[in-house]
């Protein structure tokens, strides 16, 4: 088996991946703003800039938004997740995710990172470690930047340094790029190191053996049920925690009739 295959295998069947130590960053919104939670986008953008935020940067995932706003008379930088159309949380952050280096370790570490690579700032945020928060390591925030470049403008995976970070950064890389140019609601495949199970080849089996395949070969856990109204039959939700799939199963007299993906917040 290749480094790299064993790299896929660990990635994928892992329920948490190790981080070296990380900076310490406070998970709490300034007190100024915490009212910004709950509002709708607009209004909540509106309240970030009249008390003096500007925005930086922003990103897709599946079913959330992340953006990046900075302080300049505070010094500091939030994460803000926004879900539906309104803010659902905000976190202080790094001053590296709002390309600044004038507040904290974080930004030291990630202005040291860029320079092993040779940028001029790092292309990943904190909410691209698993752990939501960047490395105290040059090393490793230099390898995982570097993989998350490559998969995010898809570039061939050559791990030389045969780095876990690398490999993490890779994986991150391939699904921001597969949020950047989705068209599909709660399409989860398209490469990376996500492990992406095809389920279509269940249909038209009887559920008891479907659910049976789902559950104990596959790793799904039902999370709801209900039936479909006027003789219609039942679906089923499913979600696969390792492969981020939320899935719903149609099944009408015995039969699975129809699978389809969901977005991930079908599953909470």
């Amino acid at each position: 088996m290749t480094y790299i295959a064993r790299v896929i295998i660990v990635l994928t069947t892992s329920s948490a991946l190790t981080f070296l130590p990380s900076t310490a960053i406070s998970a709490k919104a300034p007190d100024e703003i915490r009212d910004v939670v709950g509002s709708p986008i607009g209004q909540g953008e509106r309240l970030l800039r009249s008390r003096g935020y500007i925005h930086i940067d922003s990103s897709r995932g599946d079913d959330q938004h992340w953006s990046y706003w900075w302080n300049g008379r505070k010094k500091h930088c939030i994460s803000a997740i926004t879900i539906d159309g309104a803010f659902r949380s905000i976190d202080k952050t790094s001053s590296s995710d709002c390309g600044h280096k004038n507040s904290g370790s974080g930004a030291a570490v990630a202005i040291g990172a860029a320079a092993l690579i040779g940028a001029l700032a790092l292309s990943h945020k904190s909410h691209h470690h698993s752990d939501g928060k960047h490395s105290s390591s040059h090393q490793w925030e230099a390898d995982h930047e570097r993989g998350y470049r490559d998969g995010l403008y898809n570039q061939a995976y050559h791990n030389y340094s045969r780095s876990d970070a690398y490999s993490q950064g890779y994986a991150a890389g391939v699904q921001q790029r597969n949020h950047n140019t989705s068209y599909r609601p709660g399409y989860g495949g398209g490469g990376g190191y996500r492990e992406h199970v095809n389920v279509n080849n269940l249909v038209g089996q009887l559920n008891v053996a479907a659910t049976r395949t789902l559950t104990g070969r596959y790793g799904f856990v039902l999370k709801d049920k209900y039936s479909a109204g006027n003789g219609d039959g039942h679906y089923s939700i499913y979600w696969r925690k390792p492969s981020k799939q939320c899935i719903s199963v149609h099944t009408r007299s015995g039969t699975v009739r129809d699978i389809s993906s969901m977005r991930k917040r079908n599953c909470r």
